[in-house]
């Protein structure tokens, strides 16, 4: 089920979740990557955002 987008916290802003596409997609928006590509570096290197952020610009060399 979806989380409920009206209760907002800022707790997880630094995790990116695989199982929620609009995290997903967004993420893959911003750094012009593919959503697969998404969930691969998920799987690869954990949700935290910042080292997701650094491995996708290198994907993007």
């Amino acid at each position: 089920m979806a989380d409920d987008k009206t209760q907002r916290d800022f707790r997880d802003r630094d995790r990116v979740s695989a199982d929620e596409d609009y995290e997903v997609r967004h993420f893959a928006k911003q750094y012009r990557i593919s959503p697969e590509q998404v969930r691969e570096l998920i799987k690869e290197h954990g949700n935290d955002r910042k080292t997701l952020e650094r491995e996708a610009r290198k994907l993007r060399g």
